[in-house]
């Protein structure tokens, strides 16, 4: 395995890998366990992992780098959070998940790893949770709902560092069925402006994710 420009990640042809941060042997989701130099990596699967398919597809290599404390809208059960433990830790990651059912999985997985925060709420609503989050300096959204810019946009201000920077995993068939992706790529990007975010990079996730197109923001 070889090194990445994205800082923690090794990559042996197409296939990315994170150094294991949970109990040695730990699987999160079934991936794949894989020793080097005494070290245990997990494999990071794009078809899996929204986060990975971006990488894969040519993410910018500053992408969580310096991260000293970040944001993670949607959690569901941990499979893309989890690598992003690997990454940041220690840095603790806040993790919002609004569905009870998803909420049990990723508590079990937080008692594993120390640097996982996650917070039963919703994402809607960042008043509710943004004393406890503080600042930020990466912002993750995963959300798949009609909204998913202004929910962004919301939890960009209440809690996004001066030149933080922002993952929105955009799913373009929950805004509407009705127009064009580009079209929604591009009002989706005209309300982030709007809301002082500035979209750096805008990649489509295909094949890897359908009808997805992941936005990295920055803010000023």
């Amino acid at each position: 395995m070889e090194a990445t420009v994205w800082e923690g990640v090794l990559r042996e042809g197409r296939d990315l890998y994170t150094p294991n941060r949970g109990p040695p042997g730990d699987r999160v989701y079934g991936e794949t366990l894989r020793t080097v130099d005494g070290v245990e990596y997990r494999h990071w699967d794009p078809f899996r992992s929204k986060l990975a398919a971006l990488l894969v597809k040519g993410g910018p290599p500053d992408l969580w780098r310096g991260t000293r404390k970040a944001l993670y809208l949607g959690g569901a059960h941990g499979t893309t959070v989890s690598h992003l433990s690997d990454l940041l830790d220690p840095a603790p990651i806040y993790v919002i998940e609004k569905s009870a059912t998803a909420f049990a999985p990723l508590l079990a997985l937080a008692r594993r790893r120390r640097n996982l925060l996650p917070i039963l709420a919703d994402a809607q609503l960042p008043e509710r949770y943004r004393a406890d989050v503080g600042e930020v300096d990466l912002l993750y959204q995963d959300v798949a709902q009609r909204n998913q810019a202004a929910i962004f946009v919301e939890n960009a201000r209440a809690t996004l560092a001066r030149g933080g920077r922002g993952v929105l995993m955009l799913k373009v068939r929950s805004v509407t069925q009705r127009r064009p992706a580009t079209s929604i790529v591009r009002e989706t990007r005209a309300e982030l402006a709007r809301g002082g975010l500035e979209t750096r990079n805008e990649v489509g996730l295909a094949p890897f994710a359908r009808d997805h197109v992941a936005l990295v923001t920055s803010a000023p």
